[in-house]
């Protein structure tokens, strides 16, 4: 195992962000940016002697302040969408930034936890090393209520996996829902997922509007192109759904404890990840909006060039009371737990 740290610029406040460098003893190395905690790149080792990123990034601190895209970073206080960005917790209402369309609130709002500096520790280990990052998200923020001290720590270990803890106390009751937006493309950033398999440890997904929020309703996915129960290519039923897939999916129970959640396989290459997660859900994004406009290098990111899989509490759940709750109390402690797991 080896750590190091270097200098990645500055934040848009004026702050210098760092940037790690994690490898194991195969090979398998992963790059942390301080700024919005982000998983900047997973690399593969290849048979050729020639190393495959499998995740999208950007080039500077500056294109990670400036994009819409949110590659790899720490999404909060609540990922996914808060219908009208607006709720009600213990009899006051709340109203957040609009930033999906000047009418819904995205991924925690104009300036989530993705464009914010976070303190970093690294931490070598016995075959494993992490890096800690935190922050503390101040009452008001993005128009949530309550100060939030939050934690994610990054885990490497010998074993070819990664590991994400979040963790997050808070001083007044407030919703909280944390995940990774990483966009993955076991074939290399150059290539679609549309040949991709997946299997997804759901019989349910949520439905939504046209607006992509959740009705509130669970349906089966048997007989749709939603199901993913058994290994399917990603790309033979996509048509089948209108804008593409993202869909938050109803993990097999029991929702907290660390259990199978997704197998993506690249047929080509034989490379896999599955993920474990004590998430409820996971929302399974097929990577429709990227668009040629932003990228890395003179690479630019086309629509299915890649998808993300994101370990989370149910959308809009603030507003849904049939929803599995994201509201953390000044009592409680929230945790949350995603394991990736490589083979190559």
């Amino acid at each position: 195992m080896s750590i190091r740290k270097t200098h990645f610029g500055f934040t848009p406040v004026g702050l210098p962000a760092e940037i790690f460098f994690l490898e194991n003893r195969y090979g398998l190395k992963i790059e942390l940016l301080s700024f919005g905690a982000t998983l900047r790149r997973v690399i593969l080792p290849a048979p050729s002697g020639k190393d495959v990123a499998i995740t999208l990034c950007r080039d500077s601190l500056e294109q990670y302040a400036d994009t819409p895209c949110y590659f790899g970073s720490t999404i909060g206080r609540v990922c996914n969408r808060i219908a009208s960005g607006r709720f009600n917790l213990e009899g006051a209402d709340y109203q957040l930034a609009k930033n999906d369309h000047d009418t819904h609130h995205l991924h925690g709002g104009d300036l989530g936890f993705d464009r914010r500096d976070w303190s970093a520790e690294a931490i070598e280990g016995q075959g494993y090393d992490q890096v800690q990052f935190s922050r503390i998200s101040p009452q008001g923020e993005e128009g949530y209520p309550g100060t939030l001290q939050v934690q994610v720590t990054y885990t490497l270990s010998d074993d070819n996996s990664l590991q994400i803890d979040y963790r997050a106390t808070c001083d007044q009751a407030t919703p909280v829902n944390l995940t990774n937006h990483a966009f993955w493309n076991l074939a290399g950033p150059d290539q679609s997922i549309l040949d991709h398999e997946l299997r997804l440890y759901a019989d349910a997904f949520l439905p939504v509007d046209d607006q992509l929020i959740p009705t509130g309703r669970r349906s089966e996915v048997k007989g749709t192109p939603m199901d993913f129960s058994q290994p399917q290519v990603i790309g033979e039923r996509i048509a089948e759904v209108s804008g593409g897939y993202d869909h938050c999916y109803v993990l097999a129970p029991p929702a907290g404890e660390l259990r199978p959640a997704a197998v993506l396989v690249d047929p080509a290459s034989g490379r896999s990840m599955s993920i474990s997660t004590t998430a409820p859900g996971i929302q399974f994004y097929s990577g429709n909006f990227l668009d040629g406009s932003v990228g890395s290098g003179e690479r630019m990111y086309q629509r299915h060039g890649a998808l993300c899989l994101e370990t989370q509490g149910f959308p809009n759940a603030v507003n849904e009371p049939n929803f599995p709750s994201v509201v953390l109390l000044p009592n409680e402690t929230y945790r949350q737990t995603t394991m990736h797991n490589f083979r190559w």
